[in-house]
């Protein structure tokens, strides 16, 4: 008489030859991201707003091991669509590497890491620790450019809502910008106000809870797209209070140590908030539980007695993934001996002239903790007077190759971080100059701080392009590194002052001027 076993007593178990694959795979993974994952880790060390950083890899270890039990159930059917998601990580790494973006590069890793998973479990079983995966995503920190103009827009929505919790303390004040005049003392609403210490980790912890939660998927979503307005609402609450002792009780309610514990509290704040959401939220509706089992938390349950263990093969899928990540290591360990051609240049920007026709220049220079920061290879600051009496502020930074870490910044990831409002952003193109036969189009920038307001232009000078949009510099920068390998090019800034109540069209004029004088002389400082 045959037997009829009960397959749900079947359990899967890992050879250790599959787990030194594992292993192995994962050191290959650090070797060729290694400058990327590096670069990942300092930012967390560095910045208050991704220092939670350190526990997502652990968190995500523990939710995949809560589903040990339900993948040692399932036959794994590799997939070599895993493989095509390890093959496009390693070509993301590649244009990274030649773009210059550490962003490029974590996010790349990402899909090396997915891939090689999918590859092994294959699709049935990868669904089930799909989410436990994507939480891995929230350690990535944004580009700066992102993070900085996310950051002004949250100062300024801030300090609009704070203003009117202050007002409605009934205590007089006036909002400028980022600066709220109480009259007696003024406040900044600084980056490290903006909130987003707040907003990344409470988003984390609110896409952790909405996996938790045990009700409809409608739920889920509102649990975890609340912590926007919950970190916004809280913030702009932190900041009315802070106004409102500031104005009782003097400006040490708004320095050390009673400072940093208000965020400790908002932020406890924020927390209690989406519990309390939470337990509504499992109130209402047909699936109405107690949030106690709503709040679905538990341990994967023990193997059962006497099922017939089975010892899983390891697929071919995972070895050409791991031949893959071997090929492609070897080549980034040895990318470091790839010499990049440095043009010549006919003249550094010191030779640079301080004076022609009615303007004349004042040379200024960088501190060493910015020349740190910017590793720049060449670079001009000069004041110019100019011929109606107002002042342009020239600066250029050139980079004989523009690698991870030492590369061009935008100013419009800049120029909010140092406080100051974009408030206007178009492009211009200026008539009658041109740079190499190029026609000269430029960003120009109206930016603002309290009530200070400048107009900027600003463009890439890059291999012989006049570029006006990040992106599309960050592209021919991979493009001509693979083409040309080559990968120099400058920054040109210029910068006037606006007096109180003057029209704008004076400031473009004089820009507009000084670019038409200048631009015949770029190419003797950045090489075509």
């Amino acid at each position: 008489m045959s037997v009829i076993k009960n397959e749900s007593q079947l359990v899967w178990r890992e050879s250790p030859l599959f787990w030194a694959l594992l292993v192995l795979s994962g050191l290959l993974m650090v070797v060729i991201y290694y400058d990327g994952l590096e670069s990942m880790v300092t930012t967390w060390e560095n910045q208050e707003e991704y220092g939670h950083g350190f526990i997502i890899p652990f968190i995500t270890l523990f939710l995949i091991w809560q589903k040990s039990d339900q993948l040692e159930a399932i036959e794994f059917q590799p997939s070599w669509f895993g493989v095509g998601v390890v093959a496009f990580g390693l070509v993301l790494f590649f244009v990274g590497e030649l773009a210059a973006i550490y962003t490029l590069i974590q996010y790349a890793f990402l899909f090396a890491l997915f891939g090689v998973v999918l590859t092994i479990l294959g699709r049935k079983a990868f669904a089930v620790i799909l989410v436990p995966m994507l939480i891995l995503l929230f350690m990535i920190p944004l580009p700066a450019f992102v993070l900085n103009n996310l950051s002004s827009e949250l100062q300024l929505i801030s300090s609009q809502i704070g203003v009117a919790v202050i007002r409605a303390m009934d205590i007089s004040v006036y909002l400028e910008g980022n600066v709220i005049d109480l009259g007696a003392y003024k406040l900044q609403v600084v980056e490290a106000c903006s909130g987003l210490n707040y907003l990344f980790p409470l988003m984390t912890l609110g896409f952790m809870a909405a996996y938790f939660f045990t009700g409809a998927w409608w739920k889920k979503a509102v649990i975890f797209l609340s912590t926007i307005p919950i970190t916004v609402l809280m913030n702009s609450f932190r900041i009315g209070a802070i106004g409102v002792m500031v104005e009782y009780w003097g400006p040490e309610m708004a320095e050390g140590f009673l400072h940093d514990f208000e965020g400790w509290v908002v932020f406890m704040g924020c927390i209690a908030i989406l519990m309390l959401e939470m337990w509504i939220l499992a109130m209402i509706g047909k699936d109405k539980l107690p949030l106690r089992e709503a709040f679905g938390l538990d341990f994967p349950a023990p193997t059962p007695d006497g099922a017939e263990i089975r010892v899983r093969k390891i697929p071919l899928q995972l070895y050409i993934a791991l031949a893959l990540l071997a090929g492609v290591s070897v080549l980034a360990a040895t990318s470091s001996e790839r010499v990049e051609i440095e043009p010549t240049r006919e003249k550094v920007f010191y030779e640079f002239p301080r004076s022609f026709d009615g303007w004349t220049g004042r040379k200024g220079y960088l501190e060493q903790i910015y020349l740190d920061t910017l590793k720049l290879t060449d670079y001009a600051i000069i004041d110019y007077r100019a011929p109606d009496g107002g002042s342009v502020n020239f600066y250029s930074a050139y980079y004989i190759s523009q690698k991870k870490g030492a590369s061009i910044h935008s100013p419009k990831s800049c120029i909010p971080g140092g406080g100051w409002r974009i408030a206007e952003h178009n492009q211009h193109l200026i008539e009658g100059a041109t740079i190499g036969g190029v026609p000269l189009r430029v960003n120009r920038l109206v930016i603002k701080k309290g009530e200070i307001q400048q107009l900027v232009y600003y463009w890439f000078q890059q291999r012989g392009r006049i570029i006006t949009n990040e992106y599309m510099m960050k592209w021919f920068l991979f493009w001509d590194a693979l083409k040309m390998n080559r990968s120099d090019g400058a920054l040109i800034r210029l910068t006037t002052s606006l007096s109180k109540g003057q029209d704008i069209s004076i400031a473009d004029r004089r820009l507009e001027a000084f670019s038409k004088k200048i631009a015949p002389l770029i190419p003797e400082y950045v090489p075509e």
